[in-house]
């Protein structure tokens, strides 16, 4: 199961629709490239194959993925305030030199890699100790390259 926020639930069933619209366009580009004749030495007609591999092997995994969602209530939300919970973006304050980034605290990452903060997914190191933590609270991440530790500065 993995936990999303509404927008990020909107957002995938988005691209979902997306591509399951593309399904014509990319199959009208596989019969025009075939109507050029053979296929071993068409260029046209291979892309075409591939980028439909490809959409479709999406397509399956985002329907995989929003039949195992759950959407975090609002009003569960509003209960747990002060808590970092998925979809929560976070300052932290990297307790070894002092310097203080933004985090946003994700069900999966994005395939675009945001400027103004940094996504941690919920499965990874980071994102377990971030999940139910407080402001004020010290967390501990075991990560490749040692234990790090950030303070908790606010919930944004």
């Amino acid at each position: 199961m993995e936990t999303v926020t509404k927008a990020d639930k909107e957002q995938l069933e988005a691209r979902l629709k997306a591509l399951v619209d593309n399904r014509g366009a990319i199959s009208a580009r596989i019969a025009e490239a075939r109507s050029h004749g053979d296929l071993k030495e068409n260029g046209d007609y291979h892309a075409a194959k591939d980028q439909q591999g490809m959409e479709e092997a999406e397509i399956r995994n985002l329907q995989e993925r929003l039949s195992h969602m759950i959407v975090m209530d609002e009003r569960m939300t509003k209960a747990l305030a002060g808590t970092v919970l998925v979809g929560s973006m976070v300052k932290l304050r990297d307790e070894k030199d002092g310097d203080v980034d933004t985090y946003k605290l994700v069900g999966e990452a994005s395939p675009t890699m945001p400027a103004d903060y940094v996504e941690v997914t919920q499965g990874s190191a980071m994102g377990q100790a971030l999940l139910k933590a407080k402001v004020g609270e010290t967390i501990r991440v075991d990560a490749p390259r040692g234990v790090k530790q950030f303070t908790i500065v606010e919930i944004v």
